[in-house]
């Protein structure tokens, strides 16, 4: 989601919990023969973008992760970055392919298949995913759902901002900021959405472009952001539902909302965590089964009581307390579908394009 893309995090769960697995660069020459031909090691690698694991260890990948290793002893060595990072790291290592499940938000994990770095399988449970979530093909399959949004301080800004055109007010300047887009999985999602809101490219760079006169500048973590608006350095900045949803527990300034463009309604899109077996995985079989275990009913059933997000799958309907306040905050909010095969085919000329209209 980044939506952090310089900086790695490796961690390894063992039955019962979390730790740190120092030196698991996941990239490294520890690799024994045994393991590279998937001969019978107890391990699976995970490459994925951040918002699932929470740094006190109480997130949904924490928990999810620490029940499979107890369920089967297959010990989850996890690598995290940016959406955008993750897989060019995995493109880097197809020679010496290390992971063996990469999650990522759209476009990038249509861009991981498009690099051929996925082999297709089905998890259990993945008929239950709605189409648009996940690829005919069997090369990826959304495993939490999660919708594109803004937060605001609420200590300072009692009520939301309502429109984009509200952003280029000058009591923003110095105070909001959005992730790098073509860096950063939600800073991508920014450039979506406005292209969608403003109906098109040119409309929305020449939006973009006066907003640069407010924003702090460039960030490559999304992540970030939200203890930076929780403080009152920044007054709004970008982010999705299911990571701020779960930040909020903790910062309690943080509010979500959805721009509009003055006179329409407020919007936003699907941006999944979407997840795909890694072609040529070192461990396939270890990476199957845990893809079949994200897709569980009982993993699924934790993802907003944990995590804060959505279930992937349609069967699944949580009605723990946190179900009920994303079902509340999403009322009123227009989800409309954008044309991912086009921004994969196209997302270097939108990201060079915003930034040379941005002088970023």
């Amino acid at each position: 989601m980044s939506r952090n893309a310089t900086s790695l995090r490796v961690t390894a769960t063992v039955t019962g919990g979390l730790a740190l697995a120092a030196g698991l660069t996941a990239c490294g020459g520890s690799t024994t023969p045994a393991e590279s031909k998937g001969g019978g090691e107890k391990i699976v690698t995970v490459y994925s973008a951040d918002g699932l694991k929470s740094e006190k260890g109480d997130g949904w990948y924490d928990k999810v992760f620490a029940e499979f290793t107890k369920k089967t002893g297959i010990q989850v060595k996890y690598v995290e970055g940016g959406s955008g990072e993750m897989v060019q790291r995995a493109f880097r290592e197809k020679t010496n392919t290390q992971a063996d499940v990469i999650v990522t938000l759209p476009p990038f994990i249509q861009q991981a298949d498009g690099k051929g770095l996925l082999q297709a399988y089905k998890p259990q449970g993945s008929d239950k995913v709605n189409g648009v979530d996940k690829a005919a093909d069997g090369k990826w399959t959304s495993i939490v759902n999660n919708y594109f949004g803004f937060i605001h301080n609420k200590k300072e800004l009692a009520e939301a901002p309502k429109t984009w055109e509200e952003l280029l007010d000058s009591k923003y300047k110095g105070k909001l900021q959005y992730s790098t887009p073509g860096v950063a999985g939600d800073g991508t999602a920014v450039l979506v959405k406005a292209m969608h809101d403003f109906g098109g490219k040119e409309p929305a760079l020449e939006y973009l472009k006066k907003l640069q006169a407010n924003n702090v500048g460039p960030s490559s973590s999304t992540s970030k952001l939200a203890p930076k608006t929780d403080k009152g350095e920044l007054l709004v900045a970008n982010g999705d539902v299911q990571m701020n949803f779960a930040q909020s527990k903790s910062m309690p300034n943080l509010g979500i909302w959805f721009p509009a463009k003055d006179g329409g309604k407020p919007t936003t899109f699907a941006l999944p965590y979407a997840a795909g077996l890694v072609d040529k995985a070192p461990h396939t079989e270890n990476g199957k089964k845990l893809l079949d275990f994200m897709l569980g009913e009982e993993a699924q059933k934790l993802v907003s009581e944990v995590g804060g997000g959505f279930p992937a799958r349609t069967d699944v309907k949580p009605t723990d307390a946190n179900a009920v306040e994303l079902t509340r905050l999403m009322t009123g909010v227009e989800v409309f579908e954008p044309d991912w095969a086009d921004i994969d085919k196209n997302l270097t000329s939108y990201v060079d394009a915003w930034k040379s209209a941005t002088g970023s």
